[in-house]
């Protein structure tokens, strides 16, 4: 008998009257029982994180990074076990699954190091005009609030930890809600935090239905609003509640440019591999996956073959064997959207160079050409293994095709030319540019965000702490300056 996952409740663990079953997106098997939280028992997670706001902002800075290198070291000791656990519930090759564990454990290492850091205060003298003789201000940050941080499936672990992580190391409340397919890996965070001394009230992990989020969304006691996630969702929060502080984390049409520069052999070569690489990592179930290759004219013939064969190259199959580099989607259903939107296009005039076949959940990579821009794939995220290539003329075609989507997360731009990458980052819509690499690429201690529709607001550990704040200036009065 498959045992029952408690839930965290105000820092301690909690049964509610119901459970719901996490089932593995490859071969259905159950993964594990996960208890759900009773109406009353998440009022008293809000309640107690609402009343702990000012006495966590006042915990020590020692004691919040105590607490979150604790928590990194342990994941760090339980690496195998938790990889083991993302790939069964997510359907991530274990490869991949290892590498999320990874970043985790950096991600509550520089927390653990921002706490430290964190609000020592930036002093401004005021005498620069003759009222202000005497005067020094000094400015500090203070929580605007509890968090209510929502995390996505598609990195169940990771992402949960870039909502709790700069929270704790901000002295900022929150309540996590983990993504309802993949539950068990933001609980385990939650076994962590149980063994620290961070007080009671701080944190929370629900495992709460999507359909009962709207009640907490509202909840004028939760005034942050985190949210990774789809562009539909995460504007129906901000919408919902145009009073609240919300940072989204939302979709991509990540773009790779090749331009004319980037032409040897070898170079063709490595882009070709990384394009390959990152359109189809994680099933492609990534907001800053590859979808998009723009290549110059005088490159294109030479790169698209480069693409394709790197693509095939591309072991599918059991998420838990160390040798697969693509395991199935999500869900049978998500696969079955891929499946119509290349149909689609495919029935639009696109030409299928590789791929194009559903198997259950799992989706072969593919590569599309010649597909016509009213096509929904050539407008959306597409959020699986898929990669249209396209023909620019120049470097300004092909920052205008970059800057063509609604979407603005990262941008990958393969040149050798440094004023090039400088005109990529002034011209390029994005939260970010990646030079001589994938859009895929994040150091998760920068900042991590987008333009237009891919978001407001910044992830990275600093940045996410600057989210959950506000500065607060104290001015000093008759001081010898």
């Amino acid at each position: 008998m498959t045992p029952t996952t408690a839930f965290w409740l105000a820092g301690r663990q909690a049964t509610g009257d119901t459970t719901f079953d996490v089932t593995s997106p490859w071969d259905n098997r159950l993964v594990g029982k996960v208890s759900v939280p009773t109406e009353a028992q998440v009022e008293e997670a809000v309640a107690k994180a609402h009343a702990t706001v000012e006495w966590f902002a006042a915990t020590p800075a020692h004691v919040r990074a105590a607490a979150l290198l604790h928590v990194s070291e342990g994941l760090a000791s339980r690496t195998e076990e938790i990889a083991q656990l993302i790939s069964a519930e997510n359907g991530k090759p274990i490869k991949w699954a290892r590498g999320e564990v990874g970043r985790a454990v950096s991600v509550f290492r520089f927390a653990a190091e921002e706490a430290r850091r964190f609000n020592g205060g930036e002093a401004q003298r005021l005498d620069t005009d003759a009222g202000g003789q005497g005067r020094l201000a000094l400015t500090r940050r203070f929580p605007k609030g509890v968090v209510l941080g929502i995390a996505p499936f598609n990195f169940p672990l990771n992402l949960c930890a870039h909502k709790v992580a700069p929270a704790i190391a901000a002295g900022v409340p929150i309540i996590l809600k983990p993504a309802p397919a993949t539950p068990l890996s933001g609980l385990i965070l939650g076994e962590l935090l149980a063994q620290t001394d961070l007080p009671e009230g701080s944190w929370s992990i629900l495992p709460v239905a999507n359909d009962r989020m709207p009640a907490l969304v509202q909840d004028e006691r939760l005034p942050v609003i985190s949210f990774t996630g789809s562009e539909t969702v995460g504007y129906a929060i901000m919408d919902s509640v145009p009073r609240k502080h919300c940072t989204l984390e939302l979709g991509g049409n990540g773009a790779a440019v090749v331009l004319a520069d980037w032409s040897s052999d070898a170079d063709l070569d490595l882009a070709a591999q990384r394009i390959a690489m990152f359109s189809n990592y994680q099933g492609g179930q990534s907001c800053i996956s590859v979808q998009r290759v723009i290549a110059d004219a005088a490159v294109y013939d030479r790169l698209v073959p480069r693409i394709v064969a790197a693509v095939e190259a591309q072991v599918t199959g059991d998420p838990s064997d160390a040798a697969t580099d693509v395991g199935p989607l999500v869900s049978e259903d998500a696969a079955k959207r891929v499946e119509s939107w290349v149909d689609e296009a495919a029935a639009a005039g696109a030409e299928v160079l590789t791929g194009g076949k559903r198997d259950a959940a799992a989706y072969a990579p593919t590569v599309l050409a010649s597909v016509p821009g009213e096509v929904t794939i050539a407008r959306e995220e597409v959020f699986g293994p898929v990669l249209v290539v396209t023909r620019t003329e120049g470097e300004d075609e092909a920052f205008a095709a970059v800057n063509s989507s609604k979407y603005g997360l990262q941008a990958g731009v393969f040149t050798h030319d440094v004023r090039a990458a400088f005109r990529a980052h002034r011209a390029l819509e994005v939260g970010g540019v990646i030079i001589g690499d994938v859009p895929s690429y994040r150091a998760d201690q920068m900042p991590y965000g987008g333009a237009k529709l891919s978001g407001v607001g910044r992830e990275g550990v600093r940045y996410a702490m600057d989210d959950y704040t506000y500065e607060r200036v104290l001015v000093l009065t008759g001081l010898d300056l």
